[in-house]
């Protein structure tokens, strides 16, 4: 079982598994409209539900990108991704939000408002400096934001300890500041969809997807109506549904509820309260339908969503539910999100996400801000990034000879990865540095001085261009000043 932190200091040693406990879904870079660089590498190796901000940024809907760093400790080169992938789909049409978490820091980290603003000036000047437009995008600290709270307030209320407790470990001894943090952090997530609902994509590690489940779950419960797809006009559990949908197949996509009970019980399976419920459906047909459910949306605001799906296709009504037959799940949402925000509802669609590997630190292990050796900082001399690549620990062999036999290690390589993730010029410049080093033609000290003098060359560039946005991070910081 993988244990996901968003506070700890682990790394995730098999990617693969977060697709099967926790629903991941493997990133597809094909899919995307000139992929960046972190996608084509396959650095960006997960998504959830990415394909609604595709589907909006391929058809020039309305969609959002946010996300945001604590300031707590020095940014370096492996929080860049972040930023980077936040200024690719600003560039790409999103509406982006760069959040400033002064309160997780404050309470998380005992950091100072003093200490919280002077990195977060830092963050900003960098974030600027590497291209995201604060004239087309929004910059804002959380401690400064009182639509923010008021949303994270509301938020308290679809929750309790006890679903904290099972996502993020929690226990008696847990700060009630801490806790909070994390409401503040789901409205933060949901924030770009206050005035209009959208679909919205956040980029982050594999470490920050309990936040995510989090607020996915809040999302839905904020909603005036459930929409889900269903097999009958009764409610069935996932189990339940995944046998008779599987029944269902086998009788060519519709049968009674008693044709599938016979169906069970001659596969001898102990399913005692799906076959209860199914004998009491008798001759009910069963077909795949959407039901939209009242979450307790007022009455007028049912019967506008009923009426409106009943324009488009064939409804039943059950009392507190409606079923709609041959329609797209996508659609009947749609329809129901609308009437919603119309009667004052929110209507926000749960969170998208995409997940990048870690970048390894320097050291070995996971690039840390507490860690100074581990990692480069963007605001490092020049001179001091250059020594610190030149010090970094390799995949290589113990000795020259080896390595020209039988290769160096570049997937164990936190150089190699530094190419990878910021400093090859292109792919081919990154697949030559893989394929010379694995076939033992490249050696690492020639390696590593490649890469501290283009890290020391990103590093002057970058500290040049923090120059000319110093002025509009602090007029920015002063905007957002406690």
């Amino acid at each position: 079982m993988v244990d996901l932190d968003p506070w700890g200091s682990a790394s995730v040693d098999d990617y693969s598994k977060l697709f099967d406990e926790f629903g991941i879904t493997e990133f597809d870079a094909s899919e995307v409209p000139e992929p960046m660089d972190l996608m084509r590498r396959g650095i960006i190796f997960g998504e959830r539900d990415y394909s609604l901000v595709l589907d909006a940024m391929e058809n020039d809907r309305p969609y959002a990108a946010l996300s945001g760093f604590m300031p707590s400790g020095p940014l370096h080169v492996g929080h860049m991704m972040v930023f980077r992938e936040l200024i690719w789909h600003q560039r790409h049409g999103a509406d982006t939000y760069f959040v400033i978490a002064d309160l997780e820091a404050h309470s998380a980290r005992d950091m100072s408002w003093k200490e919280c603003e002077r990195y977060a000036r830092d963050y900003v000047a960098s974030l600027l400096a590497l291209g995201f437009d604060a004239d087309e995008g929004t910059v804002y600290r959380q401690s400064q934001n009182p639509r923010l709270r008021q949303l994270a307030f509301e938020l308290s209320e679809q929750t309790n300890h006890n679903e904290m407790n099972a996502i993020y470990g929690f226990d008696g001894e847990t700060n009630l500041g801490h806790l909070n943090s994390t409401l503040t952090q789901a409205a933060d997530i949901l924030y770009p969809q206050l005035d209009e609902p959208k679909p919205t994509v956040i980029p982050v590690g594999a470490d920050q997807d309990p936040h995510l489940r989090l607020t996915r779950g809040l999302a839905r419960r904020m909603r005036m109506f459930g929409v889900t797809e269903a097999l009958a006009s009764f409610e069935l559990d996932e189990e339940e549904r995944e046998k008779v949908a599987e029944a269902l197949e086998l009788f060519g996509g519709e049968a009674t509820a008693r044709e599938v009970a016979g169906h069970i019980r001659e596969g001898h399976g102990h399913h005692e309260g799906l076959l209860e419920k199914l004998d009491s459906a008798g001759d009910e047909e069963l077909e795949p339908r959407v039901r939209v459910l009242s979450r307790d949306a007022p009455e007028d605001a049912f019967e506008d969503v009923v009426d409106e799906l009943e324009s488009r296709f064939e409804v039943e009504r059950y009392g507190e539910h409606a079923d709609v037959y041959d329609a797209d799940y996508r659609e009947v949402d749609e329809v129901a999100r609308d009437v919603e925000v119309g009667h004052g509802g929110y209507g926000f669609y749960p969170p998208s996400s995409i997940y990048h590997r870690f970048q390894t630190g320097l050291t070995g292990g996971k690039m840390s801000s507490s860690v100074e050796d581990s990692h480069v900082a963007l605001t490092d001399a020049p001179e001091d990034g250059y020594s610190k690549v030149k010090s970094a620990a390799t995949g290589g062999r113990e000795t020259a000879e080896e390595q020209r036999e039988l290769g160096g290690k570049a997937d164990e390589c936190p150089v190699y990865e530094l190419y990878a993730y910021s400093l090859a010029r292109d792919d081919e410049h990154a697949k030559k540095v893989y394929d010379e080093c694995v076939g033992g033609e490249r050696l690492c000290g020639g390696c590593k001085e490649e890469a501290a003098e283009l890290m020391e060359d990103f590093l002057e560039d970058h500290h040049e261009e923090r120059e000319k946005h110093v002025d509009e991070a602090e007029d920015l910081m002063t905007l957002n000043r406690i």
